[in-house]
C-alpha cells in the first residue's frame, strides 16, 4: 500500500503511458505566473462575435438569426475535402517528391477531411453549465447529426468532437460552441486507445473500458456522478489536476447509438460536470473536453466504448494552471494532487451553479 503522499506512478491502459503523480507538491510555494480572471460579465448579444445571429462571419459569410443549435463548414478549416486538394502546382510537387522519397524517415501522406462549427445556443454568453437541460440534448442530437452527415462521404474514417472553452484553452471566441473535423485518416490519440482497446479484447474477450467501469463502481474512490445510464469519475491514470471521464454505462461505440433516455442523461452529466468545474474556483473553467467513438466507414468494433475526456488546466486557483513543460515534455506527465482528491473535491460541490441566483 502506497503512502497517503508519496510519489508514485500510475499506468494508463488506454495509452500505454505511465503517469508520475507527486501528491506533495502541491505544498510548494507559487511565484510564477498568473493568469488574468476570465470574463463573467458578457453580453447575450455581441455585435463584433462572428458566431451570434445575423453577424458577419470572419470568412465573410453572414449568420442566419438561428434560435437553436446552427453548423457551418470552418471559414478557415485545417484540412480539406477530397475534391479540394492542393492549388499551388509547386506545392503539390514538392509534396509528392516528399510522399514518393525513397527513406523511411521521410514520409508523408495527404490527410483530407471535413471541418464544421457547431454554435451551441444564440446566446452569446451562454455555456453548458446555464443551458436548460432540453438544449443542452438538442447539442447533442446535433452531434448525432453530424456524425450521420459525415459519415456520408466514404473517405471519412474518425469524427471528432470537441470543445475548447476558455481563453486559456485557445478558444478564440467566447460564444458557446465545438468544432467537428472529420478525417480520412485515426489520429494519434484515438488510435493508441483503439489498439489498447482491442488488444484488451483479443486477449480477455471483454471490453477493457466496461472491466475498468466495473472495477471503479466496485472502490467507489473515483466517481463523482453516476446514473442508470452514464458515470463520470476521475481516471485512475489521470494527467491534469482536474481531468474526469465520462462513461456510457451500456457497452455501446458512438452516439449515433444512443437512445432518447440516454442523450437526456448525457445531457444532465454534463450540465452537472461543468457546473461543479465553475463552482470549483467561481469562475468559467476552462477546458478541453471531445468523445473517443469507434471508427465510420469501417467494419464493426466491438471493443470500442464511447467516452468523453476533460481536460481542464486550472491546479490551484482561478489564476493558476498546471503546465505540461520541462519533465512532462521530456519524460512523462506528472500531477500534483491524487486523482482520488481530485474527485472527492468535485463531488462535494453542488449541482446549483454558483452564478445562480434562483
Amino acid at each position: 500500500m502506497l503512502a497517503k503522499n508519496s510519489s508514485h506512478r500510475r499506468f494508463n491502459p488506454l495509452t500505454g503511458d505511465w503517469i508520475l503523480v507527486s501528491p506533495h507538491r502541491t505544498q510548494r510555494p507559487w511565484r510564477g505566473q498568473i493568469e488574468a480572471s476570465a470574463k463573467i460579465d458578457l453580453p447575450d448579444y455581441d455585435r463584433d462575435c462572428y458566431l451570434c445571429p445575423g453577424n458577419l462571419r470572419a470568412g465573410g459569410l453572414k449568420n442566419p438569426d438561428y434560435s437553436s443549435t446552427y453548423v457551418f463548414d470552418n471559414d478557415f478549416p485545417a484540412l480539406l475535402p477530397e475534391d479540394k486538394g492542393i492549388t499551388s502546382s509547386r506545392h503539390e510537387d514538392n509534396f509528392k517528391a516528399t510522399q514518393s522519397s525513397a527513406s523511411p524517415l521521410f514520409r508523408s501522406e495527404r490527410e483530407t477531411g471535413i471541418c464544421r462549427v457547431v454554435c451551441f445556443s444564440p446566446i452569446h454568453n451562454a455555456s453548458i453549465p446555464q443551458l436548460p437541460l432540453h438544449e443542452i440534448e438538442s447539442v447533442i442530437q446535433t452531434w448525432v447529426e453530424q456524425m450521420h452527415d459525415l459519415q456520408r462521404y466514404e473517405f471519412i474514417h474518425h469524427i471528432q468532437i470537441f470543445e475548447n472553452k476558455g481563453a486559456m484553452m485557445g478558444a478564440s471566441n467566447p460564444h458557446p460552441h465545438c468544432q467537428i473535423w472529420a478525417t480520412k485518416h485515426i489520429p494519434n490519440e484515438a488510435a493508441k486507445e483503439l489498439r489498447a482497446q482491442q488488444d484488451y479484447h483479443n486477449r480477455n474477450g471483454d471490453c477493457l473500458l466496461c472491466d475498468y467501469l466495473r472495477e471503479e463502481k466496485s472502490r467507489n474512490e473515483r466517481i463523482i456522478l453516476e446514473d442508470e445510464y452514464f458515470t463520470l469519475l476521475v481516471p485512475y491514470w489521470a494527467i491534469w489536476p482536474y481531468e474526469t471521464m465520462i462513461l456510457a454505462n451500456r457497452h455501446t461505440s458512438t452516439l449515433i447509438d444512443l437512445n432518447l433516455p440516454e442523450i437526456s442523461s448525457l445531457a444532465s452529466i454534463l450540465r452537472r460536470l461543468t457546473t461543479r468545474y465553475d463552482n470549483l474556483f467561481q469562475t468559467p473553467f476552462p477546458y478541453s473536453m471531445g468523445f473517443h467513438q469507434s471508427p465510420v466507414n469501417a467494419a464493426p468494433n466491438d471493443a470500442s466504448h464511447l467516452h468523453a475526456h476533460f481536460y481542464p488546466p486550472l491546479l490551484r486557483s482561478a489564476s493558476v494552471r498546471k503546465f505540461m513543460v520541462g519533465y512532462e515534455m521530456l519524460a512523462s506527465p506528472q500531477r500534483d494532487l491524487t486523482p482520488e482528491r481530485a474527485a472527492a473535491q468535485l463531488g462535494a460541490l453542488g449541482d446549483k451553479h454558483y452564478l445562480d441566483s434562483n
